[in-house]
């Protein structure tokens, strides 16, 4: 009985039409129960689906927790690693808020919108059902050594941009955190103008540092790129050699 409804809840067979439509079931559940933070007020309608989507994701996370043994292979420490794996937390925080009683004191009024915004993890459980997202999950899993060494570079770019960006215009920034944000949005080439240097040295600065911006921004997309399409064939790969069995 547990290995049946761990083969549902799990990726499975392509052939198992069961767990295939528990997975359309759970991402049309995720994206319905998303459709309240889009709205500032709420009514009797947002907190039912809030509510009944809360109890199907805590079924789902308990069903998850009784077949944890069969997941992590590591017998009964698998139902103690579990709910400290990556998706058992986002399981975790986008149930939570549904069920903890918070004041409608004025004090609290912040801390009940954080809470409110953790439902938004309930969009990354998708990456549990999506086939799509997998494949993406697969192909940033592969790539991550380019990838975390792309962003070292980055992190570098950003930091060293806005120690010079920050001594060269002390006056047009006043913090080392405007600095960096101005840096930020240079490298992503965003360019909101809210911060902006007003010297010849800063502008020239502002240009050079645009340009290697730009250069380190393509750096990623095209190792995702390349990574996708490998992964891609892979999996066409896999489907023709089913078909020829």
């Amino acid at each position: 009985m547990r290995k049946r409804i761990y083969e549902i809840i799990a990726h499975s067979d392509r052939e198992d039409k069961l767990s295939r439509a528990y997975d359309y079931i759970m991402i049309a559940v995720i994206i319905i129960s998303l459709i309240p933070l889009a709205f500032k007020e709420s009514n009797a309608l947002f907190d039912f689906i809030d509510k009944a989507s809360a109890i199907i994701f805590i079924i789902d996370y308990a069903a998850r927790l009784l077949t944890a043994d069969l997941k992590l292979g590591k017998k009964w420490a698998s139902f103690i690693l579990y709910p400290f794996t990556p998706m058992a937390i986002i399981d975790l925080i986008s149930i939570l808020p549904t069920f903890l009683p918070v004041s409608s004191g004025l004090r609290l009024l912040k801390v009940f919108r954080l809470l409110r915004s953790f439902r938004v993890f309930r969009a990354f459980k998708m990456f549990r059902y999506s086939k799509s997202v997998e494949v993406i999950v697969n192909v940033i899993r592969k790539q991550s050594t380019p990838l975390i060494a792309v962003g070292t570079m980055a992190l570098g770019y950003v930091l060293i941009s806005a120690l010079v960006i920050f001594n060269v215009e002390p006056d047009t920034f006043g913090s080392f955190f405007d600095a960096i944000y101005w840096a930020t949005v240079s490298l992503t080439t965003m360019g909101y103008g809210d911060i902006y240097p007003v010297s010849t040295a800063g502008r020239i600065v502002t240009m050079l540092s645009s340009f290697m911006g730009i250069a380190i921004v393509a750096l990623p997309s095209g190792i995702i790129t390349a990574g996708f399409m490998d992964e891609i064939s892979k999996k066409d790969d896999e489907e023709n050699q089913d078909a020829d069995r």
